[in-house]
């Protein structure tokens, strides 16, 4: 169904096994070095970026800032896999099932009428699954 993404799993493989690369024995020192917490600067440093080049429409900058988010992500990614906190199938997975389990309106019987109402459906989901979890 979905042929044309062939080659973004040929890429992401690619991504995971820079980040690896950058991260290993051989790797950048600057790299590295870096950790959970020293990661988070970066996230938001690249989200502002990116909240920018939307607001100035300015396309090819936006597609460079999602790509430097993308990855800030993957070593964040790859520096809790390396301390054995999760992987990346843990993080796709948790992301997978959130989404489905969220949109019961596309993947379930659920009907909505409306973007409002399929709004009112992921809050609900979130706040049902909050009451479980606590």
């Amino acid at each position: 169904m979905y042929q044309e993404y062939q080659e973004e799993k040929k890429l992401f493989t690619e991504m995971m096994n820079i980040i690896a690369k950058l991260r290993g024995p051989e790797g950048c020192l600057w790299d590295r070095k870096q950790t959970l917490e020293s990661l988070t600067t970066n996230i938001l440093e690249e989200a502002k970026e990116i909240s920018e080049a939307v607001k100035s429409q300015d396309i090819d900058n936006l597609r460079e800032e999602l790509g430097d988010l993308l990855m800030v992500i993957f070593m964040e990614i790859e520096t809790a896999r390396e301390k054995g906190l999760f992987s990346y199938s843990e993080v796709l997975a948790g992301a997978i099932d959130k989404f489905v389990r969220r949109h019961p309106h596309v993947f379930g019987d659920l009907k909505v009428n409306t973007p409002e109402e399929a709004l009112a459906v992921w809050e609900k989901m979130k706040t049902k699954e909050k009451e479980i979890n606590n």
